[in-house]
Order: C-alpha cells, then sequence, then structure tokens
C-alpha cells in the first residue's frame, strides 16, 4: 500500500468510526434487500454459518442470525460492532452471533474452508484498491467450502457519483467524506474467475438513487 492509500485508508476509518458515533444505528433495523435476497440464496445452498465483511452497525447479521444463520460479522468499526452486539442481545440472537475487528486489507482470521457462506453489501467497492480487492476477493474464496457461495454488492460506473467529486484514482471518488471504488463489469468479471458466476443483477438503492451491481458466485466443488 502506499503513502496515499494508508492516508485513505485511515481517514476512512476515523470518518466511519465518527459516523457511527454520531449516528447510532443510521441504517435503520430492517435488512438490506440485498441480504434479504442472499439469506434465500444462502438457505436454498444449505448454508449454516455466514461470514458478513463490513457489517456496520448489524442490521444485515442480526437479520442473518434472526433467520437461524450463525453469523460471524467484522467490520474495521468497533463502534458499530458495539452497536450490533447491543443489538444481539435486544433481539435474542446474541448465542448466533460473534463479532471481529477487521481491515479487510489484512488476511482473514479464519481456516481454510471454513465457512458456507460470505456476503458484503457495499463493502468491496470502499476505499480499496484494485489489487486489494483482487486479494480480498482471494481469501474469501480460501475461507469458503466448496459450493459455498459469495453475495456482493457494488456500486458501479453508471452512478451518478462516478468521475465527480474528489478524485483518488482507480476509479475511487470521494463524496461528503465517503470514498467509494465505483465498479467496471471487467472488474466483476474478473473476480469471479475460477468461480462459478451465478448472476450479475442492477438494481437501484438510496434517494440518489445509488446504482449497483448485486453479485452472486459460488466456489465450485
Amino acid at each position: 500500500m502506499t503513502g496515499d492509500e494508508q492516508d485513505l485508508a485511515e481517514a476512512q476509518r476515523v470518518h466511519w468510526q465518527s459516523t457511527y458515533s454520531a449516528h447510532p444505528g443510521m441504517y435503520g433495523e430492517e435488512p438490506s434487500a440485498p441480504a434479504v435476497h442472499a439469506a434465500t440464496v444462502f438457505q436454498a445452498a444449505g448454508a449454516r454459518d455466514v461470514l458478513e465483511l463490513g457489517a456496520g452497525h448489524g442490521r444485515d447479521a442480526l437479520y442473518f442470525a434472526r433467520e437461524g444463520f450463525t453469523v460471524q460479522a467484522t467490520d474495521f468499526s468497533e463502534t458499530g460492532l458495539e452497536q450490533l452486539r447491543r443489538g444481539a442481545l435486544t433481539q435474542g440472537t446474541a448465542g448466533r452471533v460473534t463479532t471481529a475487528v477487521h481491515d479487510v486489507r489484512e488476511q482473514l482470521r479464519l481456516p481454510d474452508a471454513s465457512v458456507d457462506a460470505v456476503f458484503a453489501h457495499m463493502l468491496l467497492c470502499m476505499a480499496l484498491s484494485t489489487d486489494e480487492i483482487r486479494t480480498l476477493v482471494a481469501e474469501i474464496r480460501r475461507v469458503l467450502r466448496p459450493g459455498g457461495t459469495f453475495v456482493y454488492t457494488v456500486r458501479h460506473t453508471g452512478d451518478a457519483h462516478y468521475d465527480t467529486g474528489t478524485a483518488h484514482g482507480d476509479d475511487i471518488y470521494e463524496h461528503g467524506g465517503f470514498a467509494v471504488h465505483f465498479f467496471r463489469r471487467a472488474l466483476a468479471d474478473a473476480l469471479a474467475d475460477g468461480w462459478n458466476l451465478d448472476e450479475v443483477y442492477a438494481f437501484e438503492e438510496g434517494d440518489l438513487p445509488r446504482r449497483l451491481w448485486r453479485v452472486t458466485q459460488t466456489v465450485p466443488r
């Protein structure tokens, strides 16, 4: 990681910490639409345990737990994860949820082939370089069991914020303190190399609206 990339990564860590502190439960208690879809996909595949990367304050992780999955929730914000843990206690799902502070630029602290499913809502399109994204997806492949499913969402280059705001290179643009790596379709296809690419679904979310892809890919058996 270059000095500029380190500075941006640390700035984003601080920004998310302060945002979760200032706005507890900022995304509400209802799960995201991608999480609801992912739960259906995971259940159909017979998955029992789910790793969520970038879980934030936990609206999706808690939903997975309510649906009966065992959930490992990670985020680089301890503040967000503390809110998640409080939510699990309130909802009676604490026995199915574990949390860990983790920066996805680092190796996942899990054994090979140890989880059934991985979910990441707008985590891969944070302030990560293309090389960091490729390394992360390789790590996800490592920890998934054969037949395991990975569902992720990313904002793409058709989004209204693409090519506007503060440019950081590598298709990363910053708006209001939040840096986003906007995906080209070629990157999504490259990340599925060696996987079964099951779906790339275009959808919109929020008031702008944000334009995203929901990608589902599985490890060959």
